[in-house]
């Protein structure tokens, strides 16, 4: 049995806009043209939520921001949940981790007693993962996530899509981390996949980079626009303005 079984009836991967994992290339362009003109906005940087905005509207989708951080973006019976993370060098990235919205086995479960015995308290953790992906299945019938990695400084990015998963609990062992935290090794390998806060429910993926990830850069000195330059772009005169 895989450790990592597809979501309940037929994968709907095969029915998306592209195959799981090949963005279009004039898709990147218009993400990287969106990006370009954040930079020259004077943005520092490139949230979550701006990231699904820029995606959705490069593929042409619904960008709706779900706060569960499930289905971010829909495009015709595809759903994608939009991922981001700052790294010095995206293109050396091998394994990373995402934030996956906040898993809480004493509200969902009404368990009150979470150290007494954490295989079970993992256990439900895992249990409300799925759950969160079949409720968007009923909606979905391709589920996906995407994942840029940024620089925004070098200007490098790095963006891969694969398809979500369930979780079988009876794979994985938990254990405390150093910091009283829980961790999820997978008991065919030993492989670190999750990371579970007992404070807030903050609830972590291990994902390993695949080797269709695209890697693009923006090579040139972006100009940054001003108020002033905006100002004087327009045209702006003092005579637009009515007061009374």
């Amino acid at each position: 049995m895989p450790s990592t079984p597809r979501l309940r009836g037929r994968s709907g991967a095969s029915l998306g806009p592209w195959p799981i994992g090949e963005i279009p290339r004039d898709k990147i362009l218009k993400l990287a043209r969106l990006i370009t003109l954040h930079i020259a906005k004077q943005k520092l940087d490139l949230s979550g939520d701006e990231f699904g905005e820029f995606f959705s509207k490069a593929i042409d989708g619904n960008h709706f921001g779900a706060p569960l951080g499930i289905d971010d973006i829909s495009l015709n019976g595809t759903a994608w949940s939009a991922k981001t993370i700052k790294q010095d060098q995206p293109r050396s990235a091998t394994t990373i981790r995402l934030i996956s919205g906040r898993n809480s086995p004493d509200y969902s479960y009404d368990m009150r007693e979470l150290h007494e015995d954490i295989q079970k308290t993992g256990a439900a953790v895992l249990r409300i993962w799925n759950s969160r992906l079949d409720k968007v299945r009923t909606l979905h019938n391709d589920i996906r996530i995407v994942v840029l990695i940024r620089n925004m400084q070098t200007q490098e990015f790095l963006i891969f899509e694969e398809e979500m998963s369930r979780y079988s609990p009876n794979d994985y062992e938990w254990s405390y981390t150093r910091g009283g935290n829980l961790q999820a090794l997978r008991k065919s390998d030993g492989k670190h996949c999750f990371t579970w806060q007992f404070s807030g429910g903050q609830f972590t993926i291990m994902r390993d980079v695949p080797g269709s990830r695209i890697l693009f850069r923006i090579n040139h000195d972006i100009p940054r626009m001003t108020d002033d330059f905006i100002v004087q772009q327009i045209g702006f005169q003092d005579d637009w303005i009515e007061i009374e």
